[in-house]
Protein backbone atom coordinates (compact mmCIF):
# COMPACT_ATOMS: atom_id res chain seq x y z
CA UNK A 1 0.00 0.00 0.00
CA UNK A 2 1.17 3.33 -0.85
CA UNK A 3 1.72 6.31 1.80
CA UNK A 4 -1.89 8.00 0.78
CA UNK A 5 -3.55 5.08 1.04
CA UNK A 6 -2.05 4.07 4.46
CA UNK A 7 -2.99 7.41 5.39
CA UNK A 8 -6.60 7.19 4.41
CA UNK A 9 -6.73 3.79 6.36
CA UNK A 10 -5.28 5.73 9.38
CA UNK A 11 -7.88 8.27 8.95
CA UNK A 12 -10.77 5.75 8.64
CA UNK A 13 -10.00 3.80 11.26
CA UNK A 14 -9.82 6.67 13.52
CA UNK A 15 -12.94 7.60 12.36
CA UNK A 16 -14.66 4.47 12.96
CA UNK A 17 -13.33 4.76 16.55
CA UNK A 18 -14.20 8.42 17.28
CA UNK A 19 -18.22 7.34 16.08
CA UNK A 20 -19.10 3.97 17.22
CA UNK A 21 -17.46 0.47 18.51
CA UNK A 22 -14.98 -0.41 16.49
CA UNK A 23 -16.90 -4.09 16.95
CA UNK A 24 -17.85 -5.38 13.37
CA UNK A 25 -21.53 -5.99 12.83
CA UNK A 26 -20.90 -9.00 11.39
CA UNK A 27 -18.43 -10.45 13.45
CA UNK A 28 -19.28 -12.98 16.38
CA UNK A 29 -19.89 -11.55 20.22
CA UNK A 30 -16.43 -11.75 21.64
CA UNK A 31 -18.26 -10.81 25.03
CA UNK A 32 -17.36 -7.28 26.95
CA UNK A 33 -14.44 -6.52 28.74
CA UNK A 34 -13.40 -6.55 32.56
CA UNK A 35 -13.40 -3.12 33.74
CA UNK A 36 -10.88 -2.38 36.42
CA UNK A 37 -11.89 -1.97 40.11
CA UNK A 38 -10.97 0.77 41.62
CA UNK A 39 -10.23 2.27 38.18
CA UNK A 40 -7.70 4.94 39.31
CA UNK A 41 -4.00 3.92 40.26
CA UNK A 42 -1.46 6.74 41.97
CA UNK A 43 2.31 7.18 42.23
CA UNK A 44 4.62 9.77 43.66
CA UNK A 45 6.73 11.55 41.64
CA UNK A 46 8.44 14.00 43.55
CA UNK A 47 6.68 16.64 44.77
CA UNK A 48 4.10 15.62 42.22
CA UNK A 49 1.36 12.39 41.99
CA UNK A 50 0.33 11.06 38.75
CA UNK A 51 -2.84 9.48 38.38
CA UNK A 52 -3.97 6.76 35.95
CA UNK A 53 -7.54 7.02 35.69
CA UNK A 54 -9.66 4.37 33.40
CA UNK A 55 -12.56 5.64 30.83
CA UNK A 56 -13.61 1.83 30.17
CA UNK A 57 -11.85 -0.41 27.68
CA UNK A 58 -13.16 -2.19 24.40
CA UNK A 59 -13.04 -5.76 22.91
CA UNK A 60 -12.10 -5.82 19.45
CA UNK A 61 -12.68 -8.95 17.65
CA UNK A 62 -9.67 -9.48 16.10
CA UNK A 63 -9.17 -9.81 12.34
CA UNK A 64 -6.58 -9.60 9.25
CA UNK A 65 -7.09 -5.48 9.32
CA UNK A 66 -5.41 -4.50 12.53
CA UNK A 67 -1.82 -5.56 11.69
CA UNK A 68 -1.80 -3.77 8.73
CA UNK A 69 1.70 -5.48 8.11
CA UNK A 70 1.76 -9.04 9.65
CA UNK A 71 -0.03 -11.99 8.87
CA UNK A 72 -2.85 -12.93 11.35
CA UNK A 73 -1.34 -16.31 12.06
CA UNK A 74 1.92 -14.19 13.17
CA UNK A 75 -0.26 -11.98 15.38
CA UNK A 76 -1.94 -15.08 16.82
CA UNK A 77 0.97 -16.42 17.57
CA UNK A 78 2.10 -13.70 19.14
CA UNK A 79 -0.63 -13.49 21.47
CA UNK A 80 -0.52 -17.51 22.32
CA UNK A 81 3.44 -17.01 23.47
CA UNK A 82 1.75 -14.36 26.03
CA UNK A 83 -1.20 -17.01 27.13
CA UNK A 84 -3.40 -14.17 25.37
CA UNK A 85 -6.77 -14.55 23.52
CA UNK A 86 -6.00 -14.97 20.17
CA UNK A 87 -9.41 -14.22 18.82
CA UNK A 88 -9.80 -10.34 19.90
CA UNK A 89 -7.60 -7.59 21.77
CA UNK A 90 -9.15 -5.60 24.21
CA UNK A 91 -8.34 -1.88 23.88
CA UNK A 92 -8.49 -0.09 26.65
CA UNK A 93 -8.60 4.03 27.45
CA UNK A 94 -6.33 5.52 30.36
CA UNK A 95 -6.28 9.60 30.85
CA UNK A 96 -3.87 10.64 33.30
CA UNK A 97 -4.17 13.33 35.85
CA UNK A 98 -0.78 15.07 37.43
CA UNK A 99 -1.21 17.39 40.23
CA UNK A 100 1.34 19.99 40.89
CA UNK A 101 1.05 21.50 44.14
CA UNK A 102 -2.52 23.12 43.89
CA UNK A 103 -3.19 22.82 40.03
CA UNK A 104 -4.42 19.88 38.09
CA UNK A 105 -3.93 18.66 34.68
CA UNK A 106 -5.53 15.59 32.48
CA UNK A 107 -4.10 14.91 29.81
CA UNK A 108 -5.98 13.21 27.46
CA UNK A 109 -10.00 13.18 27.93
CA UNK A 110 -11.45 9.28 27.22
CA UNK A 111 -14.70 9.24 25.80
CA UNK A 112 -17.41 11.56 28.65
CA UNK A 113 -20.68 9.88 27.87
CA UNK A 114 -20.46 10.22 24.07
CA UNK A 115 -19.04 6.21 23.59
CA UNK A 116 -20.13 2.94 23.67
CA UNK A 117 -21.40 1.56 27.02
CA UNK A 118 -17.98 0.00 28.45
CA UNK A 119 -16.48 3.42 28.46
CA UNK A 120 -17.30 7.04 29.61
CA UNK A 121 -15.82 5.93 33.47
CA UNK A 122 -13.15 8.72 33.89
CA UNK A 123 -15.50 10.98 35.59
CA UNK A 124 -16.93 7.96 38.38
CA UNK A 125 -12.90 6.57 38.73
CA UNK A 126 -11.96 10.81 39.05
CA UNK A 127 -14.48 11.16 41.96
CA UNK A 128 -12.89 7.87 43.61
CA UNK A 129 -9.68 9.13 43.28
CA UNK A 130 -10.70 12.05 45.08
CA UNK A 131 -11.00 14.69 42.04
CA UNK A 132 -13.88 16.47 40.10
CA UNK A 133 -13.97 17.69 36.76
CA UNK A 134 -14.42 21.19 37.75
CA UNK A 135 -11.00 20.92 39.54
CA UNK A 136 -9.22 20.63 36.59
CA UNK A 137 -7.35 23.97 35.68
CA UNK A 138 -5.40 22.38 32.44
CA UNK A 139 -5.82 19.79 29.84
CA UNK A 140 -3.80 18.49 27.64
CA UNK A 141 -4.20 17.10 23.90
CA UNK A 142 -1.30 14.03 22.82
CA UNK A 143 -3.56 14.44 19.28
CA UNK A 144 -6.79 14.84 18.38
CA UNK A 145 -8.56 11.12 17.52
CA UNK A 146 -11.93 11.05 19.13
CA UNK A 147 -11.26 8.47 21.64
CA UNK A 148 -8.36 11.51 23.12
CA UNK A 149 -10.57 13.99 22.74
CA UNK A 150 -14.25 13.34 22.99
CA UNK A 151 -14.31 13.86 27.06
CA UNK A 152 -14.13 17.90 26.31
CA UNK A 153 -18.25 17.87 25.63
CA UNK A 154 -20.95 15.64 26.95
CA UNK A 155 -23.74 14.31 24.77
CA UNK A 156 -25.69 17.78 26.06
CA UNK A 157 -23.20 19.84 24.15
CA UNK A 158 -21.78 21.24 27.54
CA UNK A 159 -17.70 21.56 28.73
CA UNK A 160 -17.08 18.90 30.65
CA UNK A 161 -13.70 20.06 32.39
CA UNK A 162 -15.46 23.77 32.66
CA UNK A 163 -12.54 25.57 34.30
CA UNK A 164 -9.65 24.44 32.04
CA UNK A 165 -7.67 25.79 29.42
CA UNK A 166 -7.24 23.34 27.02
CA UNK A 167 -3.42 22.86 25.70
CA UNK A 168 -3.27 20.95 21.74
CA UNK A 169 -0.29 20.49 19.69
CA UNK A 170 -0.31 23.47 16.89
CA UNK A 171 1.08 20.85 14.07
CA UNK A 172 -2.02 19.06 15.10
CA UNK A 173 -4.29 21.44 15.29
CA UNK A 174 -2.96 22.44 12.13
CA UNK A 175 -3.83 19.20 9.98
CA UNK A 176 -7.11 18.91 11.31
CA UNK A 177 -8.55 21.75 10.58
CA UNK A 178 -7.14 22.61 6.63
CA UNK A 179 -10.02 22.07 4.72
CA UNK A 180 -7.67 21.27 1.79
CA UNK A 181 -6.93 18.34 3.97
CA UNK A 182 -10.17 16.98 4.64
CA UNK A 183 -11.74 17.73 1.20
CA UNK A 184 -8.82 15.45 -0.06
CA UNK A 185 -9.57 12.50 2.43
CA UNK A 186 -11.67 9.69 1.23
CA UNK A 187 -15.64 10.14 2.48
CA UNK A 188 -15.20 7.35 4.85
CA UNK A 189 -12.32 9.33 6.38
CA UNK A 190 -13.88 12.87 6.70
CA UNK A 191 -15.90 12.44 9.76
CA UNK A 192 -12.32 12.50 12.33
CA UNK A 193 -11.82 16.11 10.44
CA UNK A 194 -15.71 17.07 11.33
CA UNK A 195 -15.26 15.90 14.96
CA UNK A 196 -12.35 17.53 15.82
CA UNK A 197 -13.68 20.47 14.45
CA UNK A 198 -17.23 20.25 16.36
CA UNK A 199 -15.31 19.24 19.89
CA UNK A 200 -12.59 21.90 19.29
CA UNK A 201 -15.17 24.33 18.50
CA UNK A 202 -16.78 24.48 21.72
CA UNK A 203 -14.05 25.59 23.49
CA UNK A 204 -13.90 29.25 23.85
CA UNK A 205 -11.10 31.05 22.05
CA UNK A 206 -9.09 32.60 25.25
CA UNK A 207 -9.13 28.65 26.73
CA UNK A 208 -7.47 27.34 23.67
CA UNK A 209 -3.55 27.87 23.70
CA UNK A 210 -1.37 25.56 21.06
CA UNK A 211 1.83 25.05 21.89
CA UNK A 212 4.69 23.93 19.19
CA UNK A 213 6.61 19.87 20.19
CA UNK A 214 9.36 20.42 22.49
CA UNK A 215 7.57 23.51 24.44
CA UNK A 216 7.37 23.33 28.35
CA UNK A 217 3.30 23.29 28.42
CA UNK A 218 3.57 23.81 31.99
CA UNK A 219 6.40 24.25 34.81
CA UNK A 220 7.91 19.96 35.05
CA UNK A 221 5.81 18.95 31.80
CA UNK A 222 7.54 19.34 28.45
CA UNK A 223 5.93 18.20 24.94
CA UNK A 224 8.01 15.78 22.60
CA UNK A 225 7.17 15.65 19.22
CA UNK A 226 5.85 11.74 18.09
CA UNK A 227 4.27 11.99 14.87
CA UNK A 228 2.76 9.27 12.92
CA UNK A 229 0.35 7.73 14.44
CA UNK A 230 -0.99 10.86 13.64
CA UNK A 231 0.54 14.21 12.18
CA UNK A 232 0.99 16.54 15.28
CA UNK A 233 0.96 13.84 17.62
CA UNK A 234 3.10 14.67 20.93
CA UNK A 235 3.93 12.58 24.19
CA UNK A 236 5.18 14.32 27.04
CA UNK A 237 7.88 13.86 29.69
CA UNK A 238 6.92 14.99 33.84
CA UNK A 239 9.87 16.10 35.91
CA UNK A 240 9.91 16.50 39.71
CA UNK A 241 12.64 16.30 41.99
CA UNK A 242 14.70 14.45 39.78
CA UNK A 243 12.11 11.73 39.43
CA UNK A 244 10.66 11.28 35.77
CA UNK A 245 7.68 9.68 33.92
CA UNK A 246 6.91 9.88 30.38
CA UNK A 247 3.12 9.54 28.85
CA UNK A 248 3.34 7.94 25.79
CA UNK A 249 -0.11 8.58 24.44
CA UNK A 250 -0.66 5.89 21.49
CA UNK A 251 2.95 5.15 20.55
CA UNK A 252 1.87 2.04 21.05
CA UNK A 253 -1.92 0.85 20.78
CA UNK A 254 -1.69 -2.89 22.04
CA UNK A 255 1.43 -3.30 24.07
CA UNK A 256 1.46 -7.27 23.64
CA UNK A 257 1.20 -6.94 19.89
CA UNK A 258 3.36 -2.87 19.17
CA UNK A 259 5.98 -2.87 22.01
CA UNK A 260 7.29 -6.68 21.53
CA UNK A 261 6.83 -6.17 17.65
CA UNK A 262 7.47 -2.11 17.39
CA UNK A 263 8.09 -2.63 13.46
CA UNK A 264 4.55 -3.40 13.19
CA UNK A 265 1.14 -1.18 12.00
CA UNK A 266 -1.58 -0.96 13.76
CA UNK A 267 -5.01 0.15 11.98
CA UNK A 268 -4.86 3.45 13.50
CA UNK A 269 -1.16 4.86 11.93
CA UNK A 270 -1.81 7.47 9.89
CA UNK A 271 1.89 7.17 8.67
CA UNK A 272 3.07 4.06 9.50
CA UNK A 273 7.16 4.48 9.04
CA UNK A 274 6.71 7.59 11.06
CA UNK A 275 4.82 5.80 13.72
CA UNK A 276 7.42 3.08 13.91
CA UNK A 277 10.80 5.41 13.77
CA UNK A 278 8.95 7.27 16.55
CA UNK A 279 8.16 4.05 18.41
CA UNK A 280 11.50 2.71 18.21
CA UNK A 281 13.17 6.31 19.39
CA UNK A 282 10.66 6.85 22.46
CA UNK A 283 11.11 3.08 23.69
CA UNK A 284 14.76 3.27 23.68
CA UNK A 285 14.72 6.67 25.51
CA UNK A 286 12.32 4.55 28.42
CA UNK A 287 14.92 2.05 28.06
CA UNK A 288 18.13 3.77 28.34
CA UNK A 289 16.72 6.91 30.77
CA UNK A 290 14.86 3.72 33.28
CA UNK A 291 11.82 6.05 33.09
CA UNK A 292 8.26 5.54 34.69
CA UNK A 293 5.88 5.39 31.95
CA UNK A 294 2.26 5.48 30.73
CA UNK A 295 0.22 4.85 27.83
CA UNK A 296 -3.12 5.51 26.94
CA UNK A 297 -4.17 1.55 25.80
CA UNK A 298 -1.82 0.06 28.09
CA UNK A 299 -3.49 -2.43 30.60
CA UNK A 300 -4.47 -1.27 33.11
CA UNK A 301 -2.55 0.04 35.99
CA UNK A 302 -1.14 1.85 32.95
CA UNK A 303 1.82 2.53 35.28
CA UNK A 304 5.24 0.97 35.13
CA UNK A 305 8.52 0.63 33.00
CA UNK A 306 9.71 -0.73 29.63
CA UNK A 307 12.06 -3.71 29.62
Amino acid sequence: MDRRHFLGAGIAGASMLTFSSVLSQSAPNPGAPTLPEPGFRKMTLGSMEVYAINDGALRRPLGDEFVRNAPLEQVKALLAAQNLPTDYVDIPFTPYLIVSGGTKFLIDTGFADNGPPTTGKLRANMAAAGHKPEEINHVILSHFHGDHINGLINKAGELVFPNATVHVPAPEFAFWMDDAKMNAAPPAAQGAFQNARRVLGKIPTNKLVRFEAGAEVAPGIQSVAAHGHTPGMCVFTVRSQGQSFMYTADVTNVPSLFARSPDWAVTFDMDPEMARQTRRRIFDQLVKDKMAMGGFHFPFPALGTLE
